[in-house]
């Protein structure tokens, strides 16, 4: 009985120093994580990118995107009515992967549309018309200046504009981080600093929900 007693003791001590160590475990692999995702930020979150919402908002999304993407063209509207629904706690900045042929001339033209004020605006008439200008990966800019035309833009001073050194540095500068980050394909998205566990809407709502959770103080 006596041996029993023992044997009892020291399978609840064995037990009680192994999860003492899985929490410990998980303590640093958080305490990791925090770390890894605040050096994230300083990369991710630049003041040269284009942004919408609260300036202050607990939850960022961080979205490279390549504007002749037909899967960041169905995100758009459903990244869209996400910040719609958490008004004032939502923040999202748009990063540039220009991967298909011809994107980087887009991504130029975007960012002459920012100077004008424009940006989110042009990305959206450039989305919706996707369809008339990009075709097998590949960006057919001249299809797309009616598009743009017929939005009101001022196209010769896109056309200006988009050929800045200014804008060239820009595209440079959300490439190199895209390649630092391991962004190999779009739309590829980070919330406060984390990648997805894996690609798809799900996926980035609930990243998003947890984020406004565990900063909901």
């Amino acid at each position: 009985m006596k041996q029993k007693t023992i044997f009892i003791v020291t399978a609840v001590l064995l037990l009680l120093v192994f999860v003492g160590m899985a929490v410990r475990y998980d303590m640093k692999r958080n305490e990791e994580g925090s770390r890894a995702a605040l050096a994230n930020r300083a990369v991710l979150e630049t003041m040269h990118s284009p942004s919408i919402g609260n300036p202050n908002a607990r939850v960022v999304i961080v979205e490279f995107f390549d504007p002749a993407c037909e899967t960041c063209r169905e995100f758009y509207p459903l990244v869209k009515r996400l910040k719609e629904q958490h008004p004032d706690k939502i923040r999202i900045i748009a990063r540039y992967a220009p991967f298909h042929a011809g994107s980087d001339q887009v991504v130029a033209i975007l960012e002459a549309a920012r100077k004008q004020g424009r940006f989110w605006e042009a990305l959206e008439v450039t989305f919706k018309g996707q369809d008339r200008w990009a075709a097998n990966h590949q960006a057919n800019v001249a299809a797309l200046w009616p598009v743009l035309a017929a939005a009101g833009f001022d196209i010769q001073r896109l056309q200006a504009d988009s050929n800045s050194p200014e804008i060239y540095a820009t595209i440079q500068r959300d490439i190199a981080d895209a390649s630092r980050m391991g962004v190999t394909a779009t739309p590829e998205f980070f919330v406060n600093g984390k990648a997805l566990p894996s690609f798809g809407f799900d996926q980035l709502k609930t990243a998003v929900e947890d984020a406004l959770k565990a900063t909901d103080h």
